[in-house]
């Protein structure tokens, strides 16, 4: 049976790169919003669902971590790992220079990861942010002023653009983890074989207790597990309220990570498992 696979679209996105990297020929439908790609996959209109999750740049995405942890928690399955390379689009007929831009249309992390660019060769040009950097592309495409997108390869090929310039991104070693969501496991194959695995946790301390996120950190410490992320977002019940989301290098197992929970617990912490997955690093 051919799976179903949703992404953050419309085409040409690094989203979209990331699903052909990691999957074969499967249904593949795009959706406007990150939250419409999981609402999606909770909903049963699709099996998989791939959102970007982190930026090597720009950091973590944070509508994708808050809507699975305040709106549909959906387990995390695996993780793809895709270099971002960023270039400036602009329609085939287009024969003015740089200065002759008057606005630049991409997403908001596009933007920040071409921030010295735009500001050494660009200065006049008015920031446009959009859903995505595809529908920047998308824009251009069907404008007739002076504009440009910042995008991948793929939306100059879907659109129909030339690339101006290539690799604009002001950091070279630029990557982004996606995460790939879905009910089953079973519906989850990826045609690459798997770099390492991770488990993600998602913990809340104990309100006013003193040393409790130290706490935390040495119940993972003196059982040699590494962490390679921990991040404090908001509860959104009131100041100062904060879960923190970490990821620990490596898989689930029934030894370290129950007598994990168990401490934590006994300190007051709630403590849920997102998912223990494998990390594919692709090659794009």
């Amino acid at each position: 049976m051919t799976k179903r696979i949703g992404y953050l679209g419309p085409k040409g996105t690094f989203t979209k790169l990331a699903v052909d990297a990691a999957f074969n020929g499967e249904d593949k439908q795009s959706f406007k919003t990150i939250p419409e790609c999981i609402d999606a996959v909770n909903d049963n209109k699709i099996d998989i669902g791939v959102v970007p999750l982190e930026n090597a740049i720009e950091g973590t995405v944070q509508l994708t971590v808050d809507y699975l942890v305040h709106q549909v928690r959906l387990p995390i399955f695996a993780e793809i790992v895709v270099p971002i390379q960023q270039h400036l689009l602009v329609r085939p007929d287009f024969a003015g220079d740089l200065s002759d831009l008057e606005e630049i249309h991409s997403h908001s992390h596009a933007i920040a990861q071409c921030h010295q660019y735009i500001h050494k060769y660009i200065p006049e040009a008015g920031i446009k942010y959009t859903s995505s950097t595809g529908k920047a592309a998308e824009i251009v495409s069907n404008s007739d002023k002076n504009i440009a997108a910042i995008g991948n390869k793929l939306a100059a090929k879907e659109y129909d653009l030339t690339i101006y310039k290539e690799n604009i991104h002001d950091y070279p070693n630029n990557h982004t983890r996606f995460a790939v969501l879905a009910k089953e496991k079973e519906c989850v194959h990826i045609k690459h074989a798997s770099d390492t695995e991770k488990t993600s946790m998602l913990i809340t301390l104990p309100s006013d207790y003193a040393g409790a996120l130290h706490q935390v950190l040495s119940a993972f410490a003196w059982r040699k597990m590494n962490l390679s992320k921990i991040e404090s977002r908001p509860m959104k019940t009131g100041l100062g309220n904060y879960f923190f989301i970490v990821d620990v290098d490596q898989p689930y197992d029934d030894v370290l990570f129950p007598s994990v929970k168990a401490e934590l617990e006994a300190l007051g912490c709630k403590v849920t498992i997102l998912g223990t997955y494998p990390v594919y690093q692709m090659k794009i």
